[in-house]
């Protein structure tokens, strides 16, 4: 088998396999859903959204090296193109409120529904 199939060798016999960037982007991606549904201030919920883009993007990267396609890859490329287009328009409402309400409070926003 090619190294890339069996892992990448990091010396004395260690080698880290698909599994281990998969668990860490779960962990990454598990932290971002936790701080979503567990915070109350906007930036940070912002944050943590976009941390589970970034658990997404390492999951792609990972699948792509060790299938050795550039699929994951090409995927990662449009996922920063929304996580960049999101802080645009994310943060820019988000400062506006602000300028408005002084407070990122999720509370503060439930008139805003419709």
């Amino acid at each position: 088998m090619s190294p890339a199939k069996i892992g990448v060798k990091i010396g004395r016999g260690k080698v880290i396999t698909l599994g281990h960037y998969i668990a860490v982007s779960g962990l990454l991606f598990c932290i971002g859903l936790l701080g979503v549904l567990i915070r109350r201030s906007v930036l940070i919920i912002y944050m943590c959204l976009e941390l589970m883009l970034t658990a997404a993007a390492l999951a792609f990267v990972a699948f792509s090296r060790f299938n050795g396609c550039i699929d994951g890859q090409v995927m990662v490329l449009f996922i920063i193109t929304v996580a960049a287009a999101e802080v645009a328009v994310g943060l820019g409402i988000i400062v506006a409120w602000f300028r408005l309400q002084r407070e990122t409070d999720v509370e503060g926003m439930k008139h805003l529904r419709f």
